[in-house]
């Protein structure tokens, strides 16, 4: 693991990362927590960082001084207070690389910590980045999103360049995409080599999903998932998506006992996690405009492989 500096939850090093994470055990509001965690800076000082988009609770922008911060949430804190500022300053395409492009869509490896799209001012999101590129390479159009990531999960996506490819795609995903994967490291080991997962998920307005074993008004989700390797404490596994619930795969972990290492927000335990180790790293689909069969994945996260290694 790596030697963190910060005091935060799962956090990496002052300067490689733009949040610092912490876990909430106790209810205050979100002010006073802000205060707290960082050194008991001045109160304008956190005011100022909440009112620029600072914050996040449980991955979503809080700007509120009177939100509550309730036991369990999850919370990143940012100093810097423009996060697409400073993703110029250090250069846009380290928060992702190209893996194909053509003039109808992009697919992406998205970096983890980078939301899909816009959430609250200035945040740091892929459709963003993405404008920003279409900018410097003098393309005359937008990315359209088409489907979504966690902003904690890395992986293939793909954005569609044109609003006739974007409408093919999100009217016709289900049966234009043929193969859609995941890669995760769970904590404690799997004792099995397969297994299938189902359940009906609900969100709730703290932005924390929950499973029910019965139809409660919820979402149906169903998660398949087979055993890679495992190495002491940790199982690295591959997951397959029958449908694409929110939280879906890290909802579903923890619902079987084995949540994601780095997942605090679903129950992981392991201390110092790097980050949550979630990557989509399979993503096979027909070309929206040409009917072309595409295929692509992406190598599993070196630190994924150290933890099981």
């Amino acid at each position: 693991m790596r030697n963190n500096g910060n005091k935060g939850v799962g956090g990496v090093p002052k300067g490689d990362s733009k949040f610092t994470m912490f876990l909430s055990n106790e209810e205050m509001g979100l002010l006073e927590f802000v205060m707290k965690k960082l050194d008991g800076i001045s109160r304008n000082k956190a005011k100022a960082i909440l009112t620029k988009g600072g914050v996040l609770v449980d991955d979503v922008v809080v700007t509120r001084h009177d939100f509550v911060v309730k036991p369990d949430m999850v919370v990143k804190i940012s100093k810097r207070r423009d996060p697409m500022e400073y993703a110029k300053q250090r250069g846009m395409r380290s928060y992702f690389s190209i893996v194909y492009e053509d003039d109808y869509l992009i697919v992406v490896d998205k970096c983890d910590e980078v939301l899909s799209m816009g959430v609250g001012r200035n945040s740091l999101n892929m459709k963003a980045l993405l404008d920003n590129y279409f900018v410097e390479t003098h393309q005359r159009c937008h990315a359209h999103v088409v489907h979504r990531l966690d902003v904690r999960t890395s992986g293939l996506m793909v954005y569609a360049k044109t609003y006739e490819a974007q409408q093919i795609l999100m009217d016709n995903w289900h049966e234009i995409v043929s193969d859609r994967r995941y890669v995760a490291v769970v904590s404690p080991p799997m004792d099995e080599d397969a297994g299938h997962v189902e359940s009906w998920l609900t969100d709730t307005p703290s932005h924390k999903v929950f499973s029910s074993s019965f139809d409660n008004g919820g979402k149906w989700a169903s998660t398949d998932w087979e055993l890679e390797r495992t190495v002491g404490e940790y199982s690295l596994i591959t997951l397959k998506l029958h449908t694409g619930r929110k939280n879906q795969i890290r909802v579903h972990m923890q619902l079987i006992g084995h949540p994601i290492v780095g997942d605090y927000k679903y129950g992981s335990e392991v201390d110092g996690a790097e980050r949550l180790c979630l990557h989509a790293f399979r993503l096979a689909f027909t070309h929206p405009i040409t009917g072309e069969e595409l295929f692509f994945e992406t190598p599993y996260p070196s630190y994924f492989v150290s933890l099981v290694r």
